[in-house]
């Protein structure tokens, strides 16, 4: 479902971890994708970040083994090769421009993300990353550090936001039905003050 507003969108953009790999996603959506993130704000305007777009399935294959997937789910090791991403972008900062990133990625990432939400796909942001093998698998240069991958696909789950619970436990799960939770703090419970 394509979201109406941007609250919706922000709401629906949850970290998507099945998807339907048959589908493959256009590299000029990709390339959209990468050109949402081209335009965010960066520190200094030093706009350092450089990527990588794939699609390939081997090449996928290779980014998959990589990747650390759903830490609360201790049983899970990630999805069934149907289930797998159709595709990737590896956000990396070119040393070349700067040694400081900052939060730059983390805003490339969450941008391709709910650009990809926009577009009906899903997305999961990773910073689990075997970055040395990742390097290897992509020929990435030394002067260009793996900060994030983001894993993208038409989604095959269901996401639904819960309220935290008296517990406090903040770990995601799925229920019977394999509908993914993720329990999120009260409004009230995270703004300390209000002038």
């Amino acid at each position: 479902m394509t979201p109406s507003s941007f609250k919706e969108l922000v709401i629906q953009n949850r970290s998507c971890r099945r998807f339907d790999n048959a589908h493959k996603i256009d590299e000029t959506k990709l390339r959209e994708l990468v050109e949402l993130a081209r335009n965010c704000a960066s520190a200094a305007n030093l706009q350092p970040l450089k990527y990588i777009i794939c699609r390939d399935d081997q090449k996928n294959e290779d980014i998959f083994s990589c990747l650390g997937w759903a830490a609360y789910l201790k049983e899970w090791k990630g999805p069934i090769k149907e289930e797998r991403p159709s595709a990737y972008i590896v956000i990396m900062g070119d040393h070349n421009i700067s040694d400081k990133f900052w939060c730059d990625h983390g805003i490339a990432a969450q941008t391709l993300l709910l650009g990809a939400k926009s577009m009906g796909l899903g997305g999961c942001m990773f910073g689990s990353v075997n970055a040395k093998k990742l390097k290897q698998h992509l020929n990435i240069d030394d002067h260009l550090e793996v900060k994030l991958v983001v894993a993208l696909g038409k989604p095959v789950e269901e996401i639904c936001i819960d309220q935290l619970g008296e517990d406090g436990d903040i770990k995601y799960w799925r229920d019977d039905n394999q509908v993914h939770h993720v329990p999120k703090r009260k409004l009230n419970d995270i703004i300390i003050s209000s002038w």
